[in-house]
């Protein structure tokens, strides 16, 4: 799925990543919220190094594009259908990359953006194979509003981030909370797996995840990026 976004210095960028790696768990205070998430191996233990999982580009949609709830959840008769949102910063990869060092890491960053990591909770917690179809249902990632290059963006280890459900905010935190900072997941991401240009991190979610239903409107606002606004409409 191809995404295209305004970049800060002038001109488009198509989004159209070979893959979209993810953090879990990256925030202490969203460990926290365990008990409440209740999914497979989401516990309150601190990790002790960054916690990778997949999602697949067709979840990418861009702003004002619809979070679809699939029909087929009501197949299965959960007696609560969760989906959550998730608030998050992304970054986007610059070149082909491998085994990057931390103090260079930082020269291999296109831009950063907004990303909304929807998850299905109900799937996260029963499948066997773990968290893969629960992150990666269609227009579970919707990504903009627009990407801010590293000379525009300020200290991006220092952001506010922000999730307002249908005005109200729900989630409020700062970059500078993460567990793990951003050279450190781009050192430890690309010693597992070579980079390509294009590719999309995502960086973890604070406290405050919560489900979606038909009709709301998500906004996730981060400082210096913008505000990533996505109506949720049930299939």
């Amino acid at each position: 799925m191809e995404i295209t976004l305004p970049m800060s210095n002038g001109g488009d960028y198509v989004v159209n990543p070979s893959k979209i790696v993810a953090l879990g768990l990256n925030y202490l205070e969203h460990i926290k919220e365990s008990q409440s998430v209740d999914v497979q191996n989401f516990t309150e233990e601190i990790p002790t190094e960054p916690i990778l999982f997949p999602k697949t580009p067709n979840v990418l949609i861009g702003p004002g594009e619809p979070i679809i709830l699939p029909a087929f959840l009501g197949e299965y008769g959960f007696t609560n259908c969760r989906t959550d949102h998730e608030a998050e910063l992304a970054i986007i990869i610059k070149d082909r990359v491998k085994n990057l060092s931390a103090d260079t890491a930082m020269n291999h960053i296109l831009g950063f953006t907004c990303f909304n990591d929807i998850s299905q909770r109900n799937l996260q917690k029963g499948d066997k194979s773990g968290w893969y179809r629960g992150k990666s249902l269609d227009t579970f990632g919707p990504i903009g509003p627009v990407i801010v290059t590293p000379e525009d963006i300020g200290d991006p280890q220092n952001l506010k981030i922000e999730c307002r459900l249908n005005g109200q905010v729900v989630q409020s935190s700062n970059t500078r909370q993460m567990i793990f900072k951003i050279p450190e997941i781009l050192t430890f991401i690309s010693k597992n797996f070579t980079l390509e240009a294009g590719d999309i991190i995502i960086t973890g979610t604070p406290s405050g995840v919560g489900p979606l239903q038909d009709g709301d409107v998500i906004e996730v606002e981060i400082e210096n990026i913008g505000i990533l606004t996505n109506p949720v409409k049930a299939e």
